[in-house]
C-alpha cells in the first residue's frame, strides 16, 4: 500500500516516464491511431504523481482513505491506462486490449475498470465533481485528497469556472488541480477557438493557490507540489506547459496532432526515437 507518498527520487520518475511513454505506443500501435499525443504529452505528471506522490493501494482500488485521481479530460485514458498497469492497478498484459471490443480499457476511460474514478470524456464535469469529492472526504473525516487532471480548452467551459468558484468559497485544501496547457484542441490552438490567456491569473483571481510549471519536468511538478502543500485551507491550481507527443519528436512536430492517424510504417520510427530519449 502506497500509504505515504514515497521519498522523490528523479531519476526514478523520469523512468517511470518513459515506460508510461512505452506503454502508450504499445496501445497505440494496436489500434493504429488515436491520443497518443495527450497520452506521451502528460506522462512526466502521471508518473510523479502514481510514484511520487498518491497515496493508494494497487490490490484495493477502492481503499476508503485513497488519494482521487480524477481523469475529466476522458480521451486521455491512454496515458491514464499506463499509469494504472506501471502501478499494478491493472495487469501490464491488459494492455493489449487497449480499444477492443469487451475490454475495460476503451478510448475514453469509464469508471468501471479499476483505479478509474469518473467516467471522464464530457468536458467541464471533471472539476464539479471533485468538489465533491474534496468536501464530501472533509466532511467524513478522512484526510485523503483529490487530484483532478483538465485541460486548457475544458477551461472554456462554464462549469468548470462554477466549480473553481465552489472550490474557493468551501476552503477545499485537499483538491488540486492540474490544467494540461499543450495548445492543442479539436477545432485547433485555443488561442484561435476562444483565448484563455493569462490562464494563471484567471485561476488565482478565483481564489485559487496558483502556479504555473513547466509538465514535463518532474522536478517542477515535485516542487509545485511541495508548495502546495505549504500552503493549506485554499484549492490549488497548477497549470502545466506540455509538449503534445512528448519524447517522439514525429509525432510532437505534427501541425495537428489532437487525433493521430499513423502509418504502420511510421511506428518503428516513433519507439526508436523514444528509446533514443531514454533516461
Amino acid at each position: 500500500m502506497n500509504a505515504a507518498a514515497p521519498t522523490a527520487d528523479l531519476p526514478a520518475l523520469r523512468r517511470r516516464a518513459h515506460a508510461l511513454r512505452r506503454h502508450v505506443l504499445r496501445m497505440a500501435e494496436i489500434v493504429g491511431q488515436g491520443y497518443v499525443g495527450q497520452g506521451l504529452g502528460i506522462a512526466d505528471l502521471l508518473a510523479t504523481l502514481y510514484f511520487g506522490e498518491l497515496r493508494f493501494d494497487p490490490k484495493n482500488p477502492a481503499w476508503p482513505d485513497r488519494d482521487r485521481f480524477v481523469l475529466s479530460i476522458g480521451h486521455y485514458a491512454i496515458g491514464l491506462y499506463a499509469a494504472l498497469a506501471e502501478a499494478g492497478v491493472i495487469p501490464l498484459g491488459e494492455l493489449d486490449t487497449y480499444g477492443a471490443d469487451g475490454s475495460r480499457l476503451e478510448m475514453s476511460a469509464p469508471e468501471t475498470t479499476p483505479g478509474v474514478e469518473l467516467t471522464g470524456g464530457s468536458l467541464g464535469h471533471g472539476l464539479t465533481q471533485s468538489v465533491g469529492m474534496a468536501l464530501g472526504l472533509r466532511l467524513d473525516g478522512r484526510g485523503a485528497r483529490v487530484f483532478n487532471l483538465l485541460s486548457d480548452g475544458e477551461c472554456q467551459e462554464g462549469s468548470t469556472w462554477e466549480a473553481a468558484m465552489a472550490g474557493a468559497h468551501h476552503g477545499l485544501g485537499n483538491l488540486y488541480a492540474f490544467i494540461d496547457c499543450n495548445n492543442q484542441q479539436a477545432d485547433g490552438p485555443p488561442a484561435k477557438v476562444m483565448g484563455l490567456e493569462p490562464l494563471h491569473a484567471k485561476w488565482a483571481a478565483f481564489g485559487w493557490h496558483t502556479q504555473r510549471v513547466n509538465g514535463n519536468d518532474p522536478a517542477a511538478i515535485l516542487a509545485a507540489l511541495a508548495a502546495a502543500h505549504a500552503t493549506p485551507g485554499r484549492p490549488h491550481a497548477i497549470v502545466l506547459d506540455t509538449l503534445m507527443g512528448r519524447g517522439v519528436p514525429l509525432f510532437e512536430q505534427r501541425e495537428k496532432n489532437h487525433f493521430i492517424r499513423v502509418a504502420p510504417e511510421e511506428w518503428t520510427v516513433a519507439k526508436s526515437q523514444l528509446e533514443a530519449a531514454a533516461p
